[in-house]
């Protein structure tokens, strides 16, 4: 709704940039803080997250250009992270890999780790949504029958009972009513931090909170790709690549859960 928060000397600085730089902030802080309770080392503790956070990034970008050629006019455009064009989906894969990359260098636990980052990577994922509101990317689909089509949110009677118009400028095609995914996933993300928070004191094994992760944001991003205006679906499918994606993320979570749980168990730890 806002794209640009400030100008400083001729220099446009992004809203959506600076709730990105933030959750990452608030994330770090999380994360370090919860490496303490599992005995794992400042400083290698801010490694794996420098590593997760600089792949994350990049394979954000290079998720975005794959799924949208269209968006991409020139070797600049590649690189423009501040215009908001990143995948999470990308972003998730390259973060797994970075973390994957520091934990065998220090020697960590690897399930540890991601339990770890887990409860982060949601908060700064709740808080980059909001930047995503703010730039107008990763909107929804039009709303049928809406009447007031003015910038700004509206309220209606169907679910998720309220929609987006956006100013032009902005990412999202202006003048039209949208679903308000941006602000739906932070709602979700914020939810599955709490979740994930209250689990972390609780947990039974190592591992237990990430699995959840998983899960809970595999089903939270297959249920708001039905109302995403952004990936088109398969043609024959009428699914995404992103809903095939998470399928496969919450396959794997419920088996992660499960090998693990067994691994813990008497039977499992003959």
């Amino acid at each position: 709704m806002f794209p640009e928060l400030i100008e400083i000397f001729g220099v446009r600085i992004s809203t959506y940039g600076v709730l990105v730089a933030i959750g990452l902030i608030l994330a770090y802080f999380t994360a370090i803080r919860l490496s303490r309770s599992e005995g794992i080392p400042e400083d290698k503790a801010e490694s794996v997250f420098i590593y997760a956070a600089v792949f994350g990034l990049i394979g954000s970008r290079i998720a975005f250009v794959v799924e949208h050629p269209e968006e991409v006019k020139s070797l600049i455009d590649v690189i423009a992270l501040w215009k908001g064009g990143v995948s999470f989906l990308g972003g998730l894969g390259g973060g797994i890999l970075g973390a994957l990359v520091a934990v065998k260098r220090h020697s960590l636990p690897l399930w540890k780790v991601a339990d770890v980052a887990a409860p982060s990577l949601a908060l700064a994922h709740a808080i980059g949504r909001l930047g995503c509101t703010a730039a107008g990317c990763c909107y929804g689909r039009p709303v049928p029958n809406a009447e007031d089509v003015s910038v700004g949110i509206h309220f209606m009677k169907d679910f998720p009972f309220f929609y987006v118009v956006f100013p032009s400028g902005a990412v999202a095609p202006h003048g039209i009513p949208l679903y308000p995914t941006q602000i739906l996933e932070a709602a979700g993300n914020l939810l599955i931090f709490l979740i994930l928070l209250f689990l972390f004191r609780r947990k039974k094994f190592d591992g237990e909170v990430f699995s959840l992760y998983m899960l809970l944001y595999g089903a939270e991003r297959f249920a708001l790709e039905f109302y995403r205006g952004v990936t088109p679906p398969i043609p024959g499918l009428g699914l995404t690549w992103n809903q095939v994606v998470t399928l496969l993320m919450m396959a794997f979570a419920i088996a992660l859960f499960f090998l693990l749980r067994k691994a813990l168990s008497p039977e499992g730890g003959r």
